[in-house]
């Protein structure tokens, strides 16, 4: 029997979602992966992820995206679902300064369990508040650059910027692994859910979430 469309792939990139609880990390992650917003949704409990495959620099990319949850007592737990992370999209709220503070904090904390080559991406989230709006792009424009990493501005209610914003770190990590030698079968550092491999799975049990809280609206 021939695999479905969306079984097929050339390469598997794990991305996390990290930030401050509240700051749309599960709205960007649902807008991108099923194109749908949820008004009511509620803090993300642990970690759950969702996949979406899609063309990146004429490579077929299964994108197994990664949602943290950002209150203080899960960080324990999430700390080892860095691992074997690729790409890592760290997200505050254009209307509350304190998110945006906070940004040091959790980039120190993915530099201290992430991998070394891992590529960042640092997302400005809210943009439609425009009203409310109390952290200056070019504040947050700086800070990206001082630190090496990408940055955009994105409202996952407008789904604005949104698309952009995955398409460009996923083919930051493509750009990155093709520049480097594939990792040997014997090495340890080419986990399970390293991607780096060409037509690389992972193996879900049963128990994993499959990204989906609730039913939402669909635009």
């Amino acid at each position: 029997m021939a695999r479905r469309a969306d079984e097929e792939y050339d390469y598997l990139f794990k991305v996390v979602l990290i930030g401050d609880s509240g700051v749309g990390k599960s709205n960007l992650l649902s807008r991108f992966t099923r194109n749908q917003f949820c008004l009511e949704s509620k803090s993300t409990i642990g970690v759950e992820f969702a996949t979406r495959t899609l063309q990146v620099e004429g490579r077929i990319i299964k994108a197994q995206i990664w949602d943290t949850a950002g209150q203080e007592r899960y960080r324990a737990i999430t700390s080892a679902y860095y691992r074997g992370a690729l790409g890592a999209i760290l997200v505050y709220d254009v209307t509350k300064p304190t998110t945006f503070e906070n940004v040091s904090r959790w980039l120190k904390e993915l530099r201290d369990h992430g991998d070394s080559n891992i590529r960042i991406m640092l997302i400005g989230n809210k943009t439609d508040l425009k009203h409310l709006c109390a952290v200056a792009s070019e504040d947050a424009q700086s800070f990206a650059e001082a630190e090496g990493l990408s940055f955009i501005e994105t409202s996952a209610l407008e789904a604005t910027n949104v698309e952009k914003a995955f398409q460009m770190i996923l083919a930051e990590i493509y750009r990155t692994i093709s520049k480097k030698t594939i990792s040997s079968p014997d090495d340890p550092g080419a986990g399970p859910t390293g991607g780096i491999k060409e037509g690389k799975t992972i193996v879900v049990s049963a128990s994993e979430p499959d990204g989906t809280k609730k039913q939402c609206c669909s635009t």
